[in-house]
């Protein structure tokens, strides 16, 4: 076994083909627990609270509530839990709006067995998944949000921090910064040639400097405020 605790998994989605396929791919895994599937959205978020996941495998396209809705109630009411995409659409839209409702990571439903199994362990850890497809969509979203602000501001952006960002120190704000292209904690460690676990004390300064719950939202709130 990988970890002396299974990673717990709710999956949830409306088709049965799909959900099941999942069940199937996990159930031999095992550093994973299996505690319980949905079909949509109120059911999942009913869910949560009794089954107690650690990471929700969700899709985004369900009747009575979307998975950017459940994303946006289970990340604000259970802050533990990793909400990992697993959607059909590879459109900019969905994978920015679930980013910025707390979604620790992102999948495509014709994603690999061997990419699923390492986006749970790797949003369970503590970190962001998003492959190069969507990582590249969320900056190349920054890229043209930063261009509009320009345009409004009539004037160049300047790096005057704000009341938050002037707190973190300038090793912080390159972890930031690597946070935001998707990078894991050991890819940022190699980076730096620190140890992972330094990369997480001073991931979780950050958050708590950032006055948010998690890396996801720390991450949204970087790219919306141009950090």
């Amino acid at each position: 076994m990988l970890n002396d605790k299974p990673i717990r998994i709710l999956v949830v989605d409306d088709h049965s083909v799909v959900r099941k396929g999942l069940l199937n791919l996990l159930e031999d895994e095992e550093d994973i627990e299996i505690v319980g599937e949905a079909t949509d959205g109120d059911e999942a978020l009913d869910m949560i609270p009794i089954r107690l996941p650690d990471v929700v495998l969700l899709d985004i396209t369900m009747p009575r509530m979307s998975g950017i809705e459940v994303t946006r109630e289970a990340t604000r009411s259970y802050p533990m839990v990793r909400i990992l995409i697993f959607s059909m659409h590879n459109n900019p839209d969905y994978i920015m709006n679930a980013v910025q409702n707390g979604a620790a990571g992102y999948l495509l439903k014709d994603t690999g067995q061997e990419e699923i199994l390492k986006a749970i362990r790797t949003v369970n850890g503590g970190d962001l998944y998003y492959p190069p497809n969507a990582s590249s969509v969320i900056i190349r979203n920054l890229v043209v949000q930063r261009s509009i602000n320009r345009s409004n501001d009539n004037g160049p952006i300047t790096n005057a921090p704000t009341s938050i960002w002037h707190r973190i120190t300038s090793r912080e704000h390159e972890i930031l910064q690597c946070l935001t292209e998707g990078l894991s904690s050991k890819d940022i460690a190699r980076r730096f040639d620190v140890s992972p676990h330094t990369v997480a004390n001073q991931r979780a300064s950050i958050i708590r400097k950032a006055r948010v719950r998690n890396t996801a939202e720390l991450v949204s709130l970087a790219l919306r405020e141009r950090i």
